[in-house]
């Protein structure tokens, strides 16, 4: 069968955050359910992930289909939404742009935006990878706000020496279609067929320089990207985590691939054992990475959020 990529289909509009001049880009997909918010990871927007369609269908598409109001938003510096000043400026020299304690209060600006939507209701949250730390960070401080959770190739806590300094690194940073297509490739065994839906990223990579409206007049066309995430993991692996997983209450899925090497077998025992939560799981999709939302796999990621997410109506 031949696949079709096509861009996201969802009511988008922008949100002002409090205090700032700062616009994020809100993408819905109205539904009759509970409402589940999508938190992107650190070098794709909400556009390329949730909302990607192949085959005419995205995560998003099936969140809807399984009954639910799904929302997604792209955080300052990515896809739709604002820009800070300071990514027209040199990089060095300059703190990681868009740490873990701003995207948790871009979080809590757009949880809030939906409450007010769904009188007070609690919202599902759905992270990705980098996302995961905003998400915990802000679902730690916040537990009356937050449903059920759902933590996608979370990253945790590790002991790495010899990793940078994370303010060290600069404000942000360019990304060229092969630095993600390499990144998305590396974790799958040499022997095994690719996994990707689309191997190459046609569709995907074009797609993804279009977030950018600087990408194509650069050499090589890269986006750019605030380095606030890259910063955060390089501490999460340094062993400063930017959350506490103690104070995430809410009940929460880890989900991840076989082939994940950002989440692997020790680090979801790790974080199972140190969240607040009562009810948790881990479930493992196989032959996936930590990418396994663009891979043939991410049937395994719709079908264990989905089921996850529906135990608030039982």
């Amino acid at each position: 069968m031949q696949l079709s990529f096509e861009a996201p289909i969802s009511d988008e509009f922008h949100l002002t955050l409090p205090g700032s001049d700062d616009r994020l880009l809100l993408r819905h997909w109205p539904g009759e359910g509970d409402p589940v918010l999508y938190v992107h990871g650190a070098t794709f927007p909400s556009s390329l992930s949730v909302g990607y369609r192949f085959g005419g269908r995205s995560w998003a598409d099936d969140l809807k289909t399984n009954g639910f109001d799904v929302w997604a938003f792209d955080f300052v510096g990515f896809g739709g939404s604002s820009r800070p000043r300071q990514m027209s400026m040199s990089a060095s020299g300059v703190a990681p742009l868009g740490r873990a304690p701003e995207a948790a209060a871009q979080i809590s600006a757009v949880v809030d935006h939906i409450r007010r939507a769904h009188a007070g209701v609690q919202v599902h949250i759905v992270a990705h990878s980098w996302g995961t730390i905003a998400a915990g960070l802000f679902a730690g401080h916040h537990p009356d706000a937050v449903g059920r959770l759902v933590l996608f190739g979370p990253i945790v806590r590790r002991e790495l020496e010899g990793l940078p300094p994370p303010e060290s690194i600069g404000a942000w940073r360019e990304v060229t279609i092969p630095d993600q297509l390499k990144r998305f490739v590396e974790d799958v065994p040499p022997s095994h067929p690719p996994v990707l839906i689309e191997p190459d990223l046609a569709g995907w990579g074009p797609a993804y320089l279009a977030t950018d409206a600087g990408a194509a007049g650069r050499n090589p066309p890269a986006v750019r990207i605030p380095n606030g995430p890259q910063a955060d993991i390089i501490a999460a692996l340094s062993g400063q985590l930017p959350y506490d997983p103690r104070r995430v209450l809410a009940p929460t899925l880890i989900v991840r691939g076989e082939w994940d090497n950002l989440c692997q077998d020790g680090d979801a025992a790790w974080l199972t054992h140190a969240l607040g939560a009562t009810e948790k799981a881990d479930v493992v999709v196989p032959k996936a990475t930590h990418l396994m939302h663009l891979e043939h796999g991410r049937e395994g990621l719709f079908a264990a959020t989905a089921g996850w997410l529906a135990r608030s109506a039982s």
